[in-house]
C-alpha cells in the first residue's frame, strides 16, 4: 500500500517551491533547543499535518520526532533539512533573528527587521507578521512580483482568510468568478471556497493578509 504523504503548507500548495537560503551558523542554531522544537510543532499544525505523516515524509521516526518538538531531543541539521523541506520551508525559518533587546516580547511583538520570509519561484514573498503560528490567527505581508501568480489551480482548505490591498492590484478568483482588487480595496471568505490570485499588472503589489486557523 503506497503510503500517504502530508498534506503541505498552505503556502508551497499555492505557490510553488521555495528559494533556499543557507545557514550561516549551524552551531548557534543547534543551541536553539526547546524554541526550534516549538516551532516545528507550530508549524506542523498550522500546516495540517500528523507526527506520523512528517515521519512518513522525512523518514525521521514518530518517537525521534515528538522529541524534537518537546525539546527532550535535539535535532541534527539533516533532520531539519528534512523536516523543512517536508513542511515547504526553508530551514531558517526555525531560527528567527536573537534580539537581546526583544527577547521579553518576542512572543509579542516582531520588529521589522526581524520578520521570517519565503521567497517563491512563483514570485510571491511572504513575510511572518504574526509572532508565531501558535495562535487563533496568522498575519502575513504577501508581496506579489509584476505578473506573478499563486498558481494555476483553485485552492481550498479550512478556515477563513481576509485581505487588504496596501498597493497595487489583485485578481482574486473565488470559485471561478474573477474579482478586480486595487489599492485600498479589502476582501474576506472562508477558505473553504476554491480559490486563487494573481498580479496582472505591471507593477509590484502588496497584501496584509490574514488567516484563520493559521495554515501556512
Amino acid at each position: 500500500m503506497k503510503k500517504k504523504t502530508p498534506s503541505l503548507a498552505r503556502s508551497t500548495a499555492l505557490r510553488g517551491p521555495i528559494r533556499s537560503e543557507p545557514i550561516q551558523d549551524l552551531d548557534e542554531v543547534l543551541e536553539a533547543g526547546a524554541l526550534v522544537g516549538q516551532e516545528i510543532k507550530d508549524l506542523r499544525r498550522a500546516s495540517n499535518v500528523t507526527l506520523s505523516e512528517l515521519s512518513d515524509a522525512t523518514g525521521l521516526s514518530k518517537g525521534y520526532l515528538s522529541q524534537i518538538e518537546r525539546a527532550i531531543s535535539s535535532p541534527s541539521i539533516k533532520a531539519l533539512h528534512s523536516i523543512s523541506r517536508a513542511l515547504g520551508v526553508n530551514i531558517s525559518w526555525f531560527f528567527p533573528s536573537p534580539s537581546e533587546d526583544d527577547d521579553e516580547f518576542r512572543e509579542f511583538v516582531v520588529r521589522r527587521d526581524r520578520r521570517r520570509k519565503l521567497d517563491f519561484e512563483s514570485g510571491i514573498r511572504d513575510e511572518l507578521l504574526s509572532p508565531n503560528l501558535a495562535r487563533g490567527i496568522e498575519l502575513l505581508r504577501c508581496t506579489f512580483r509584476p505578473h506573478s501568480v499563486s498558481g494555476k489551480e483553485d485552492y481550498s482548505h479550512k478556515g477563513e482568510e481576509a485581505g487588504f490591498v496596501a498597493s497595487g492590484k489583485l485578481t482574486l478568483w473565488l470559485d471561478g468568478k474573477e474579482i478586480s482588487l486595487e489599492s485600498g480595496d479589502s476582501f474576506a471568505f472562508e477558505s473553504s471556497i476554491p480559490h486563487r490570485y494573481a498580479n496582472e499588472s505591471d507593477e509590484e503589489t502588496v497584501i496584509i493578509w490574514a488567516i484563520s486557523p493559521p495554515s501556512y
